[in-house]
């Protein structure tokens, strides 16, 4: 238990630094490394393909929304590999 604390403290910490695509796209990329093998590279192809799908959005306020719940989603994917 004491190491889902410090995950979910460290995972926040980073995440607060994140407010451009690019540091989101790292950040996520360095999550899926908390994960077993399999279910990281599952989950790095879904980031990859994720921005390639979102590569031209025009909305700055979509922009911080797609960036809020990519953080929200990455946490609560590292926590459920964590509680295994």
């Amino acid at each position: 238990m004491i190491f889902n604390n410090y995950a979910t403290r460290l995972c926040s910490i980073n995440a607060k630094s994140v407010m451009t695509s690019l540091r989101l796209y790292k950040y996520l990329l360095r999550e899926c490394e908390k994960l077993p093998p399999k279910a990281c590279s599952h989950y790095k192809f879904a980031v990859k393909q994720s921005f390639k799908q979102h590569k031209f959005e025009p909305d700055p306020e979509r922009v911080k929304e797609i960036i809020s719940k990519s953080i929200e989603d990455a946490k609560w994917v590292v926590n459920k590999y964590s509680n295994q």
